[in-house]
């Protein structure tokens, strides 16, 4: 059975994908808390992994053993409002600490831990948020550490992937859609929902694995929307009418 690892998977999209790979793989799954939930059939959860702290992949590569992992997933996220009146210097570190810097060190001990084999799978959850090409004026400014870090995100993702070409090891960079989530009503953004067509997490993850089904590495290093375009307010006056799902977005 498949060695799954999701990072970031106490609630939200992480919480769904774990559950969903469970029926036909075994799950690690991390939360940053030191009480993570109770253990189930084929999900063993790691508590205390923090994302934004540099000993989380050694943590997490001791905790996972010999193991040889097929799929990582890397969800853990942090999402504070700001504008450009009012911006927040710690949240934005915390923004980029989470969704750029982290990363990197997991994934750098997981393959210097062996853990990581020719074919395995790394995927990236990012945002539409870091698509420069996909900024528009009809939005405006504002959000300065969400959608940078997630830009910065994006190019982790491709230096990884030039990286790890060599061993076999295909890295993604994802859009998940938007989502109901507590992080986005947490910052206001449920008032956006209907008209944004925001899903469910159960939804999303329904999409990203079927897309990671197919993703290898003849498309690493890319970034993609599995989701299409249906909720990127931006992309029909970005990119135009008629476009693909799922949609590899622009930089």
């Amino acid at each position: 059975m498949p060695y799954i690892i999701i990072v970031g998977a106490s609630r939200g999209l992480g919480a769904e994908l774990a559950k969903q790979y469970a029926s036909n793989n075994t799950v690690f799954a991390t939360s940053r808390s030191d009480k993570a939930p109770e253990s189930s059939k084929n999900i063993e959860y790691i508590a205390n992994i923090d994302v934004a702290k540099e000993d989380a992949g050694q943590k997490l590569a001791s905790h996972i053993g010999k193991k040889t992992l097929d799929t990582v997933i890397i969800t853990a996220g942090y999402f504070a409002t700001e504008s450009f009146g009012s911006p927040s210097w710690d949240n934005q570190v915390k923004m980029y600490t989470t969704s750029s810097i982290g990363p990197v060190f997991i994934v750098h001990y997981l393959v210097k831990a062996g853990l990581l084999a020719k074919g395995s799978k790394i995927i990236l959850v990012s945002s539409e948020s870091g698509s420069i090409t996909l900024r528009h004026e009809s939005e405006g400014g504002g959000n300065y550490g969400h959608h940078a870090s997630k830009s910065a995100l994006n190019m982790v993702g491709k230096l990884l992937s030039l990286d790890l070409k060599e061993k076999g090891v295909a890295v993604g960079i994802v859009h998940p859609g938007f989502m109901r989530t507590e992080m986005t009503r947490g910052v206001g953004f449920d008032k956006f929902w209907d008209d944004g067509g925001a899903v469910t997490p159960d939804e999303a993850a329904k999409s990203l694995i079927k897309f990671i089904e197919t993703f290898d590495i003849e498309k690493t290093g890319e970034y993609w929307a599995p989701r299409g375009p249906r909720d990127i307010g931006t992309a029909e006056a970005v990119l135009g009418k008629d476009l693909s799902t799922p949609l590899q977005l622009p930089w």
